[in-house]
């Protein structure tokens, strides 16, 4: 019922919606008189508002100086091939399943367009994969993980940023107990809830606080017609995205009153950074409600697999048996999302891999967004992770390896603490697993 609400709100006001995008034209174009009035740049200001503020936005563009190829595919998740094929070392990005489109990461893919053959996953949106497809939840996923890895190994290096990282984990803990070849060279864990018993954040007690049946009645809803998914019982994004922005609502609160006033003095290059950083985060997409049942039960209430007791298709997922896929975690000062230490777990229970295969780093400064995109990102994490590559397959160009000294193996006494989900989650990095 609530999805059918939110439709039919979107629907009764897109007539304001038109009016809005009519007279702020009217207050701005050259030609019109209404131009000269005193007042008509707040005015269009508030009409532009208004407009951004009720309509529904679409999947954005990648929009990257490159071409984009569809190398794999299945009902929900496409991987994109970025470039043409070449003989540069192959790295697959796993977006986050968590609200937002893969897109999130258009400045992770850049930063490694010229040292690697970028791939990424392209999640679909659940609203618009028909009955008929299936289900998908957290096991689907992992099998999801394995057959992209087949796909696109062998000597392949994978990067999962949040949620991704307990699936990819699971997927290479799976292949490495069955000894599969193509298991893949490296993976980099970036802001990922592995153990959210570690430095736990406000994110990540809400799951402590309310049982799986809440999460089920108030959390999930069939999807309306007219959408292609008509009958699919999902997490809507609408309530991801409503998560999102009440952990920061003062911030977004001041962000459209700066638009407000980029608008009235004519700051034309201010206002378009706001339009293209909210015409991002504000397009969202539904998850399965089975995936995100599933992902916060394991993840953020029973923390299964920092305890050991996670399983797939009934096989045992053990981190205890990965011995020849190297890893590296990543953190963040400020994660609100995903406290400090939950990542770095994973290199703790890795406990057969060798310490010259693990690596750590933790960004000081940086924020959830922080660890895999921005000036940050690109100025000091990335060539850490292309060192750390290049260290596990020794592939990529030998000045990549600057910086790595900054990388430092865990040591064995790793701070500890308690849980963690999410606004995100509820939002859903519990889908922070949700996240990003």
């Amino acid at each position: 019922m609530l999805y059918l609400m939110r439709d039919a709100c979107d629907l009764m006001l897109t007539p304001a919606r038109i009016a809005a995008g009519a007279a702020r034209n009217a207050y701005e174009h050259p030609l019109s008189p209404f131009t000269y009035m005193p007042s008509s740049r707040a005015i269009a200001a508030s009409y532009e508002l208004f407009e951004r503020g009720t309509r529904s936005y679409a999947k954005p563009a990648f929009g990257l100086p490159t071409s984009e190829r569809v190398v794999w595919e299945r009902p929900f998740c496409r991987i994109i091939a970025f470039g043409e094929p070449s003989t540069k070392p192959r790295m697959l990005i796993v977006a986050p399943m968590s609200g937002h489109y893969a897109t999130l990461l258009r400045g992770t893919v850049s930063a490694f367009l010229d040292t690697h053959q970028v791939f990424i996953t392209d999640w679909a949106d659940a609203k618009q994969v028909p009955l008929a497809a299936g289900c998908f939840d957290l096991d689907d996923y992992i099998d999801y993980c394995v057959a992209m890895f087949e796909a696109l190994g062998p000597d392949l290096h994978v990067m999962a940023v949040c949620q991704p990282s307990v699936p990819v984990l699971a997927a290479i803990a799976r292949m490495e107990v069955e000894d599969h070849p193509l298991v893949p060279e490296s993976a980099v864990l970036i802001g990922g809830p592995i153990d959210t018993r570690r430095s736990p954040t406000a994110v990540n007690r809400l799951p402590q606080e309310r049982s799986i049946d809440w999460f089920r009645q108030h959390c999930t809803h069939p999807v309306p017609w007219p959408h292609a998914g008509y009958g699919r019982k999902v997490y809507p994004g609408f309530l991801q995205l409503a998560g999102f922005i009440s952990m920061n609502l003062n911030r977004h609160q001041s962000a459209h009153w700066d638009m407000f006033n980029h608008l009235v003095r004519g700051d034309g290059d201010s206002a378009a950074k706001h339009r293209e950083f909210y015409d991002e985060y504000l397009a969202v997409m539904d998850l399965t409600a089975e995936f995100y049942l599933q992902t916060i039960e394991t993840v953020f209430i029973e923390h299964a697999m920092a305890r050991g007791v996670m399983r797939h298709r009934d096989e045992p997922v053990d981190l205890g048996a990965i011995r020849r896929c190297a890893l590296m975690a990543i953190e963040g000062e400020k994660d609100d999302i995903t406290g400090i230490g939950q990542t770095r777990a994973a290199l703790d229970l890795a406990t057969n891999l060798p310490a010259e295969k693990k690596a750590y780093h933790l960004q000081m400064g940086a924020g959830h967004y922080g660890i895999f995109n921005g000036s940050r990102f690109r100025a000091e994490i990335a060539p850490k992770i292309a060192a750390f590559m290049q260290m596990n397959a020794d592939l990529l160009p030998r000045e990549l390896t600057v910086g790595l000294a900054d990388v430092t193996a865990p040591s064995p006494d790793a701070v500890q603490a308690e849980p963690f989900v999410a606004a995100a989650l509820i939002a859903s990095e519990a889908l922070a697993l949700t996240g990003a």
